[in-house]
């Protein structure tokens, strides 16, 4: 079984097909700039205009950038209002003519990096975090998925916390490497204090120059970068989809158990 993973995100849509035994891209992944505004129909357009650059697969893993509960999109802070309660996965499967299965970006991204990448054999309670246009947040107990957490858009000093140490407000204010890392520090250390993790992942764009700010943050846990990088979504959209078609029990090895809307 082929599997094509497509990851939506604040700022582009990417796709390709998805080895899910190693984990990795089986070809070079295409990418849109994420339409805007990012309503409905033209990010259904623009999923089917990546899909449409490849052939061959039998179904398809998407991720969205909010709350997905049995394939409803429930939230949309980073895209259309009009996402609010879609019933997004039958309307994907009906544009692609293809089995789809749904899941919240983080999450995805998680599944990814908890299968294939820095949270491979790690025990307890794992927080990977996403920092791009916004925060993504996915927990994993043992290897489990804690779908739709959403934890960031905890709220800090009276602020939604991507409003305080996404990437993209890094890029608007034009942050030093130094305040940055502060930002993020006290970000991390508000869920340090709420959950104790015993790992943080770092995913996103930023996570590609995490030797800049890295070394300084300030916090107790043990941070450590995603190695599968942006590809992380697509991933694990992908080895989500190769789940639900295989049902209860049907993990290949390598995989983990990621309970998400489909």
């Amino acid at each position: 079984m082929t599997i094509l993973g497509i990851d939506i995100g604040g700022s582009g849509v990417k796709g390709a097909p998805v080895d899910t035994v190693r984990g990795e891209l089986l070809d070079e992944r295409f990418r849109v700039p994420t339409p805007q505004p990012a309503d409905v129909d033209s990010v259904m357009d623009a999923v089917a205009e990546v899909a449409t650059k490849f052939d061959g697969y039998d179904s398809v893993g998407i991720t969205f950038p909010g709350v997905v509960v049995d394939g409803v999109t429930r939230t949309a802070a980073n895209v259309h209002k009009s996402w609010i309660d879609a019933p997004a996965a039958r309307l994907f499967a009906e544009r692609l003519g293809k089995p789809v299965t749904l899941l919240n970006d983080a999450d995805a991204a998680g599944a990814a990096e908890v299968a294939f990448g820095a949270g491979r054999d790690q025990s307890g309670l794992i927080m990977m975090v996403t920092l791009g246009t916004g925060i993504g947040t996915a927990l994993f107990m043992d290897g489990v998925l804690l779908p739709n957490t959403e934890l960031g858009h905890l709220e800090i000093d009276g602020k939604d916390a991507e409003l305080l140490a996404s990437d993209r407000v890094r890029e608007a204010d034009d942050l030093s490497w130094e305040k940055y890392a502060h930002r993020v520090s006290r970000y991390l250390s508000h869920v340090e204090m709420l959950l104790s993790p015993r790992l943080f992942i770092i995913g996103g764009g930023v996570s590609k120059k995490a030797d800049k700010y890295f070394p300084l943050l300030q916090i107790r846990t043990p941070v450590v970068a995603a190695t599968l990088l942006n590809n992380a979504g697509i991933i694990g959209a992908a080895v989500s989809a190769e789940q639900a078609a295989a049902g209860p029990g049907g993990q290949h090895p390598g995989a983990i158990p990621v309970h998400a809307g489909s």
